[in-house]
């Protein structure tokens, strides 16, 4: 079998590390390579041609699933005319969502990683990214009246909490009672 070219390297790279990141937020980071490299289409040998160790992927996919969640912040404030608001109330309709609790990987990585990131090292690299982009969209979510980290954090648990109890009425109405408290202190 021939050599793969540099382009075809790239989107081979880019394939697994989106792969890794949904995979990572759905089932958490102990996902096997093998079924990682088997959902991105690609085979199992390849991945230490592109990657040094799982935690270097980890790491990647960390911070892409960060970069994700920023274009999704900056995409809001442009759909409103910059009116940050207006922007972070549409953020949290979208966040405590039906659609949302249903789609962890694609949801927010913040709720996502939480317990996979715990467990890392305090030294390792998806440890840092992890806890500036809390950090970030705190900061994005703060208002005049309320600081982030306290509406980050109802967001979060109510998010965590309505995915544990999917499948019944409690559900629904964690989602529903989140957003009335946070559209109540904005």
């Amino acid at each position: 079998m021939g050599r793969v070219s540099q382009a075809q390297a790239e989107e081979n790279r880019r394939r697994v590390v989106e792969t890794a990141s949904r995979m990572f937020r759905e089932q958490g980071t102990h996902v096997s390579v093998a079924d990682l490299m088997k959902a991105a289409g690609l085979t199992h040998g390849g991945f230490y041609k592109q990657f040094a160790s799982k935690e270097a992927l980890i790491d990647e996919a960390t911070a892409h699933a960060f970069d994700g969640l920023t274009r999704l912040r900056n995409d809001g404030l442009e759909q409103h005319a910059g009116q940050r608001d207006a922007a972070q109330q549409t953020l949290i309709d979208t966040y405590l969502s039906v659609e949302h609790r249903d789609s962890a990987a694609d949801g927010c990585p913040v709720a996502a990683l939480a317990t996979d990131i715990a467990r890392e090292p305090g030294d390792r690299e998806a440890r840092r990214i992890y806890t500036e982009g809390v950090g970030d969209f705190a900061e994005w979510l703060a208002t005049e009246d309320q600081d982030g980290i306290t509406r980050l954090c109802t967001m979060l648990g109510a998010l965590v909490l309505a995915r544990a109890t999917q499948g019944s009425p409690l559900s629904e109405e964690i989602l529903t009672a989140a957003r009335a408290a946070l559209t109540a202190t904005s």
